[in-house]
């Protein structure tokens, strides 16, 4: 301690007013973690799948939860099995993407279940789409320019001016 004591003045209503600037500032640098839904059927085909997949990985790449349902109409309901075989499939492929917070329950008419990031893994960057064939077996024009190799100019115009001095075929006209 100071001896005499000494003590700072100051303006209590900038001093507030700093404090809760900072505070702004820190919540603005801040992710709020949503629980994002995916519903499925006990039906849903394996292409289905694999996109509710993906869609669950770009959740949990935003930072999101995903709570992944199961829903049962009708006589499904007599098969509840069929629902947790869907959300196993689910599992194994999110093996390494995703870990699981709450394992399947059944609520009601549907089976659920909420998975977050798995600690050490990190999405995918996105990176620009690649120039492809066409389903009719021509190739864009961006891929044409992508895979032509530069030809020289000076070459085309030779045969453009040899082109010339051949002489028109006659055409016989009978009629």
């Amino acid at each position: 301690m100071a001896v005499p004591p000494v003590c700072k003045l100051m303006d209590w209503g900038r001093f507030k007013y700093e404090q809760a600037k900072k505070e702004n500032e820190a919540r603005k640098h801040q992710k709020t973690v949503e629980l994002k839904e995916i519903r499925m059927r006990p039906r849903t085909d394996e292409h289905d799948l694999g996109v509710k997949v993906r869609k669950i990985e770009e959740f949990l790449g935003e930072g999101d939860k995903v709570k992944v349902s199961v829903i049962f109409r009708g006589r499904e309901m007599a098969h509840p099995e069929l629902g947790r075989v869907v959300l196993d499939r689910v599992i194994a492929e999110l093996k390494g993407v995703a870990a699981l917070e709450r394992p399947p329950i059944m609520e009601g008419r549907m089976i659920t279940m909420i998975v977050s990031r798995a600690p050490g893994w990190e999405p995918p960057k996105k990176t620009a789409p690649q120039a492809r064939d066409r389903k009719d077996g021509k190739r864009t024009a961006a891929a044409v320019a992508d895979a032509a190799p530069d030809t020289d100019e000076t070459a085309d115009a030779g045969e453009v001016a040899a082109g010339q001095n051949e002489e028109p075929s006659a055409q016989v006209d009978t009629m």
